[in-house]
C-alpha cells in the first residue's frame, strides 16, 4: 500500500543532474512551493501514458525536468551517510548520489501506473519567519483511505529545498541510514558503490530480490 503514493511524491528528491526547465516557482514560501511542484507532476504523470507505465527515460526526464531546482538530493544522501559521507572521495560521492537516485526511481517507477484520482490535503502550515528548516504536511487521500505524507525542507540564499519525506510515519533518511551504514562497515564507501549499482542493474533485469 505504502508504494503507491511514494511516487509521484517521492519524485521530489530524486533529481540531482541534469538541465532543468521546470515553470516558474515561487520557492520564498515553503508551504507555496510544495503545493506548486506536486500540482505540477501530479498533472504531468496524469497525462502521460509512458510514465503511467513505468517508463524509465520518462520518468527519470520529469524528475530532471520539473524538480530539479527545488530539491537537495546531495544533502540528502549526506545525510543518509552520516560521517562516512566525509571519508568518500568526490568521485564516490558523485556515484552514490547518483545510483542512490537511480535505485529509487527503480523501486518505485511501478507505482506510477497507479496515479489516477488521488487527492492531496495540506494541513495549515505553521512557521516563524526565523525558521529555517520546516515541515509542509499533507494527507493523500485513495478512495477515502488517507496517507500522512510530509515534507522538511530548508532554506538557502536561493531559496527553500526539500530533502526528506515522512510518508506513514517514516522519513526517507531514517529508513536508508542503517542500509548505508551496514554496507559502508562490512565493505567501505566502494562496497556501498557496488551495492547500490548491483542493485539497479537486478531491477533494471527485472529481478525484485
Amino acid at each position: 500500500m505504502k508504494k503507491l503514493f511514494l511516487l509521484p511524491i517521492l519524485a521530489m528528491f530524486l533529481a540531482f543532474c541534469g538541465s532543468a526547465q521546470a515553470q516558474s516557482v515561487d520557492t520564498s514560501n515553503p508551504d507555496t512551493l510544495i503545493k506548486t511542484v506536486t500540482q505540477q507532476v501530479l498533472d504531468q504523470i496524469k497525462s502521460d501514458k509512458s510514465i503511467q507505465q513505468g517508463d524509465i527515460n520518462e520518468i527519470t526526464k520529469l524528475v530532471n525536468e520539473k524538480v530539479l531546482p527545488y530539491t537537495d538530493f546531495i544533502r540528502t544522501t549526506r545525510l543518509v551517510m552520516g560521517r562516512s559521507w566525509n571519508s568518500a572521495t568526490p568521485e564516490q560521492q558523485k556515484q552514490i548520489v547518483e545510483q542512490f537516485k537511480m535505485l529509487l526511481i527503480r523501486t518505485y517507477s511501478g507505482a506510477l501506473a497507479q496515479v489516477r484520482n488521488q487527492t492531496i490535503q495540506y494541513k495549515p502550515f505553521r512557521a516563524s519567519l526565523d525558521d529555517t528548516d520546516v515541515v509542509v504536511r499533507s494527507v493523500v487521500m485513495n478512495n477515502g483511505s488517507p496517507v500522512e505524507l510530509d515534507y522538511r525542507l530548508y532554506k538557502t540564499a536561493q531559496g527553500w529545498r526539500v530533502y526528506d519525506i515522512n510518508v506513514l510515519g517514516a522519513w526517507l533518511i531514517q529508513a536508508y541510514q542503517q542500509q548505508f551504514n551496514e554496507q559502508i562497515q562490512q565493505h567501505g564507501v566502494n562496497g556501498l558503490v557496488q551495492f547500490l549499482t548491483q542493485r539497479n542493474q537486478q531491477l533494471a533485469n527485472g529481478k525484485a530480490s
